[in-house]
């Protein structure tokens, strides 16, 4: 089974953000950066339900970083092998 790269969002002051790096404080959600996921995800209201709060919240942040990670390569059908995710070590 390929390793999927998970984009993790956050909660701030009612929009939904990308944490890249993963630091943010606070209650995550994990989005496939892909689209489609997302359309799937606003659909559903997956991330007011997630984050625990009422209303709608903005994502065009975050759909503008989806949409850059799959123009850069990142998600969407892109996944990485077990052996490309090794690190390389000296055998002597």
């Amino acid at each position: 089974m390929a390793d999927v790269e998970l984009l993790r969002v956050v909660h701030v002051d009612g929009r939904a953000i990308p944490d890249p790096r993963r630091r943010m404080p606070g209650r995550g959600a994990w989005l496939h950066p892909d689209p489609e996921c997302l359309a799937k995800a606003e659909k559903r209201r997956a991330f007011p339900r997630a984050f625990r709060v009422q209303g709608v919240l903005d994502v065009a942040g975050l759909r503008s970083a989806v949409e850059a990670a799959v123009v850069g390569g990142i998600g969407a059908g892109h996944s990485r092998s077990v052996e490309e995710n090794r690190k390389q070590v000296d055998p002597s």
